[in-house]
Parts: C-alpha cells; structure tokens; sequence
C-alpha cells in the first residue's frame, strides 16, 4: 500500500487554480514532514514548500505569495492551493515525507517517501 497518494491535478490556464492532496494516512505515525517538489521534462526536480507536523512552512521563492500548503490532521492529508499559475508551474508533483515531524534541512534536506505524482499542465 503506498504511504503517500497524490491527487488534484490537471490543466488549467494561466491565472487559474488548483489544488494538490497528499494522502499520508497510510503511515503508522503519519506525524511528519511533508514536502511538495515537481519536476518539469529536462529540469531537475525542485522543492515548492514543505510544512512540519506543527505547520511551520516554508516556500520556495519562485511561489511565494501564490501557493499555500496546509494540513488537515482529522484526515492526514497535506493539501497545495496554488493560485495565479503559470507556464513555467508546469510538471510533474510530488509530495514526500520525512521520519519526523520536523522538516530537517528544508527543502534540500533528506525525503524518503515518494508518492507517484500528479501532472499539472498550465497552458497560456
């Protein structure tokens, strides 16, 4: 059964929205670290933000100020409002887990779960 389960994505224009789910019921101890990362066709993967257990959050610059992250823990689900999205927002989405409820190093620090992905496509 995978840990993590991503689910919203789609196409959308630029200016639209959408919303990103990270399922991590799945984990015994599903009081982590969540991070979003996405990764467009010939580009390196990168983060986009991460959120602790504790909802401390922290933004890579290319979003700040148009994507937000949140949890719900009734449902340990770990949600992405993005909003004003752009071409360049275009890719693949990950969400990933840390063994703690910290977020270790941030963006660049050591996920070890992986869900599958979901595309976002945003057109022009």
């Amino acid at each position: 059964r995978a840990q993590l389960v991503e689910s919203g994505g789609g196409s959308v224009q630029a200016g639209g929205s959408l919303r990103l789910s990270c399922a991590t019921s799945a984990f015994r101890n599903p009081r982590r670290c969540v991070g979003w990362f996405r990764q467009a066709p010939g580009k390196e993967r990168e983060g986009v933000a991460s959120i602790t257990y504790y909802r401390v959050v922290l933004y890579a610059d290319s979003v700040q100020d148009r994507f937000t992250i949140s949890r719900d823990s009734a449902t340990d689900t770990v949600y992405l409002q993005m909003n004003d999205l752009r071409p360049e927002d275009d890719g693949t989405y990950f969400c990933a887990a840390q063994d703690g409820a910290m977020c270790v190093g941030g963006l660049d620090g050591r996920f070890d779960f992986w869900g599958q992905g979901t595309q976002v496509t945003v057109s022009s």
